[in-house]
């Protein structure tokens, strides 16, 4: 599936996240979307685009990784099994007393959305969806960290809410390059339109003035 689809499905499913465990599995899967559409943009995308790719993807990867698919299914969108926060999600609307996370890595099981990323076929539309994915995981984490008396879900949230600005920051630095690219091409396009129809200009001249002469 193409980055652009995948962050419409991811969208989709966190404005559907009716608990406020769902809304951290989402950002999650955000997160990892985020990895994965740095990590494919660094291989195969603009070359100009690719330092700054890099760094995307290894922001996607740090801080807490996704539950890890191996534990168990979940039934959200995007989930495989049979807990309501996905697969390795062990919270309160899974009947257990917490969400498991990894450390410094993104454990990419089964039940990661990132997993079915097949291409970035417009690195632009693509970044653009991504940052907007990102604000609304903000504001949804803000939200729940805002509601809750649970001291874990709040760090969680407080957790996945610096995650989510740190790979912003980033997804903005490609869009302003990006940007800046296209707006230098362009300008350069302009440029040799400008000295094609100077040329030509100087060429009607000349032809005027052998035509002048041969009278």
């Amino acid at each position: 599936m193409d980055a652009e689809r995948l962050i419409g499905v991811t969208r989709h499913a966190l404005a559907g996240s009716g608990e406020a465990w769902d809304v951290i599995a989402e950002a999650w899967q955000a997160q990892a979307l985020a990895q994965a559409i740095g990590n494919r943009l660094a291989l195969s995308g603009p070359p100009e685009l690719r330092g700054e790719a890099r760094e995307l993807g290894e922001t996607g990867g740090r801080g807490c990784g996704l539950p890890d698919a191996r534990e168990a299914g979940g039934g959200r969108p995007g989930f495989d099994g049979p807990g309501a926060g996905g697969p390795g999600f062990n919270g309160p609307a899974a009947g257990g007393s917490g969400m498991e996370m990894f450390g410094a890595e993104v454990r990419f099981g089964d039940g990661s959305r990132a997993r079915q990323l097949s291409s970035v076929p417009d690195a632009r539309g693509a970044l653009t969806g991504l940052a907007e994915l990102l604000g609304e995981v903000g504001i949804a984490l803000v939200a729940v960290a805002c509601a809750t008396d649970e001291e874990g879900l709040y760090w969680q949230c407080i957790e996945a809410i610096d995650a989510a600005d740190e790979a912003s920051d980033r997804v903005a630095g490609l869009l302003r390059r990006l940007v800046a690219q296209e707006q230098d091409r362009a300008r350069k396009e302009t440029r040799e339109r400008q000295r094609q129809q100077e040329a030509e200009r100087e060429r009607e001249r000349r032809r005027d003035h052998g035509r002048g002469r041969g009278r």
